[in-house]
């Protein structure tokens, strides 16, 4: 039961976000694979409020193979055109380019033997961080992994999603200091700082 519970501000808008607020942003996510996903999600957010992206996950990963990296780096033209023509997702050719870009990217990491979760978690040193203060839009350890991931081939990775994907994946805890999910995702491991 998590009524009457303290959360983020923009967690209280409707069922929909409580329920991701509860059960999903800011929780450690270790899986390459999904922490993939959730970086790809959060380049079509670019511009729009997660709110939508949300609404259409289930359309997003039907759209894109169950966000299968093998699958969708082989996507060609035909695919795009697909993809344009798909209104359960965002049709941005831009965001589905980049989605294919990136998982070409993601495989080569792979094949390089370089783990994209042991590379994500690299930045905080395997733990959390516990923001204190503010939240901003971006921060010198997202403009960081931003240029890491660049280097890497991947695009639609500047600082403001990369660090909205920190947040979403638990990289850097950013709860407001007085909602419920900050105390129960705060363990004694957590570094304080940021």
């Amino acid at each position: 039961m998590t009524e009457g519970l303290v959360r983020c501000a923009w967690a209280t808008a409707d069922e929909l976000m409580r329920d991701y607020h509860d059960r999903e942003w800011g929780v450690p996510e270790r899986d390459s694979r999904k922490l993939w996903e959730k970086l790809v999600l959060d380049g079509f957010q670019a511009g729009l409020s997660w709110r939508t992206i949300l609404a259409r996950r289930a359309g997003f990963r039907r759209a894109f193979d169950g966000f299968d990296p093998e699958r969708v780096a082989r996507y060609d033209e035909g695919d795009v055109q697909r993809l344009l023509a798909d209104a359960g997702i965002i049709r941005s050719r831009a965001k589905i380019e980049a989605t294919i870009r990136n998982a070409r990217a993601f495989l080569a990491m792979r094949d390089a033997d370089e783990d994209f979760a042991g590379f994500a978690w690299g930045f905080v040193e395997g733990q959390p961080l516990l923001w204190k203060g503010p939240v901003p839009p971006n921060s010198p350890l997202s403009e960081q992994a931003s240029k890491a991931l660049r280097r890497r081939g991947f695009t639609f990775v500047g600082p403001t999603i990369v660090f909205a994907w920190m947040e979403a994946c638990g990289l850097i805890n950013t709860h407001a200091p007085e909602c419920f999910r900050r105390l129960y995702l705060s363990g004694k491991s957590l570094n304080e700082k940021a």
